[in-house]
């Protein structure tokens, strides 16, 4: 940067970096509490990760299919009750501006459940979380004389992704920003401690001074660490092949599909999403997703074909149009590859000022803006900056455009 820029110096609680569901449900946690916290996005806010999720906020039941309750499933329980209290408008963060798709997902087997599953289901311990559904009140997409499984009805709810992140960055719009990395770089101490982020912008040069900062940039935090040579906490990423129907059969569907045997992953995922030319889109995640990251997208597709004609073999799937795509889950580096049971928060001991934090899934973002105020309390980092006028001149980024659309376009 040219010693001839002008320069400003700005000061702040807390800077967040990663504009995805994590770092904006964060965001709204600290504003609301007074802090003076920013959040800067490089790409569009829920670009990746968070719009490629299925949207569906489970309370984990999907980890206790073979009829034992897990860590995760545990940790995960109540999260679908404080998701809906926000969505109602009086839960931490305001998602009242937010759709929800449905308020319950379902839960089927095309054939008969194993006993151990069925009365594990039906225990004292599920009630209320589980409920079997009675064949006068199958959803239309069951309600065919080639359907024999069992249906359940999961008490959790479905949301409209594009929207949330919609809601959460217009209640502190303000507060959030564009980056471009190569107009920024990171002010150290010689002991690792960061002293700011520096942006040249419009001929000034920003020194933005903060006392802390978060990392929740999910994939992208791996690279942050790199920026500022902290080699710990590691990052493993969990790749997904998932696979986009879009049709014409007007009946949407959020589902589970349960496998044979005592697999504790459901066979299929499905959820919907209306496009605006008034078709369907079904989104098929679960095994087909997990097991198929080495396949070409026409081998996937032609599995995903089998899948639903055999699962589905009263609706026809002929003129639909089909679409890949590849995401990755940013995790935790965990110990033979095992999946994280809870949020991930972690104080660097690299520069002691950065919290590095993976939701894990999009269910647990409360979870992880918890345990990041509980971390920032603990380290006695409270609210001691306001005012955000030196930052007005910045870019702001757009959401997110829904995540089949580039996908579809290709077609027409």
């Amino acid at each position: 940067m040219s010693q001839t820029d002008a320069v400003q110096q700005i000061h702040v609680d807390i800077i967040i970096i990663g504009g995805g569901i994590a770092g904006l449900w964060l965001l709204n946690r600290l504003r609301s509490q007074g802090y003076n916290a920013i959040l800067f996005e490089q790409d569009c806010l829920g670009s990746r990760q968070t719009i490629a999720s299925q949207g569906m906020i489970h309370g984990g039941i999907k980890y206790t299919l073979d009829g034992v309750f897990t860590s995760l499933s545990e940790t995960i329980a109540d999260m679908p009750n404080r998701w809906k209290a926000c969505l109602a408008g009086q839960g931490e963060v305001n998602l009242s501006n937010a759709k929800i798709f449905s308020d319950h997902v379902y839960l089927w087997s095309g054939a008969s459940l194993g006993a151990k599953v069925t009365t594990f289901f039906a225990s004292h311990a599920l009630r209320g979380r589980v409920g079997a559904v009675a064949k006068p009140d199958y959803p239309t997409v069951f309600q065919n004389n080639a359907f024999n499984g069992k249906l359940y009805r999961l008490q959790e709810i479905v949301v409209d992704v594009p929207s949330v992140v919609s809601a959460l960055a217009k209640n502190y719009q303000t507060a959030i920003f564009k980056i471009d990395w190569q107009q920024a770089n990171w002010l150290q101490t010689h002991k690792g401690r960061v002293e700011a982020l520096q942006i040249n912008h419009n001929g000034k040069v920003l020194t933005i001074q903060s006392q802390c900062f978060v990392f929740t940039a999910g994939e992208g935090n791996e690279k942050l660490l790199q920026q500022l040579s902290i080699a710990q906490p590691e990052m493993q990423c969990r790749p997904l092949h998932q696979v986009l129907v879009k049709h014409d059969y007007p009946h949407p569907l959020y589902a589970h599909c349960i496998g044979t045997g005592t697999n504790p992953t459901p066979r299929l995922t499905v959820s919907s999403h209306a496009t605006p030319d008034g078709s369907f889109i079904w989104y098929l995640g679960g095994d087909i997703a997990t097991k198929g990251i080495e396949k070409t997208a026409s081998e996937q597709i032609a599995i995903a074909q089998r899948e639903l004609n055999a699962l589905f073999s009263w609706i026809d799937f002929t003129q639909a149009q089909w679409g890949c795509l590849h995401i990755n889950r940013a995790e935790p580096k965990q110990r033979h590859f095992m999946l994280p049971e809870k949020a991930y928060v972690k104080q660097c001991d690299a520069a002691e000022n950065v919290i590095v934090a993976w939701p894990i899934k999009l269910t647990l973002s409360p979870s992880l803006a918890s345990e990041v105020i509980e971390l920032l309390h603990k380290l006695r980092i409270n609210p001691k900056y306001q005012g955000l006028d030196l930052l007005t001149t910045l870019p702001r980024p757009e959401i997110a455009q829904p995540f089949w659309e580039p996908i579809f376009s290709s077609q027409t």
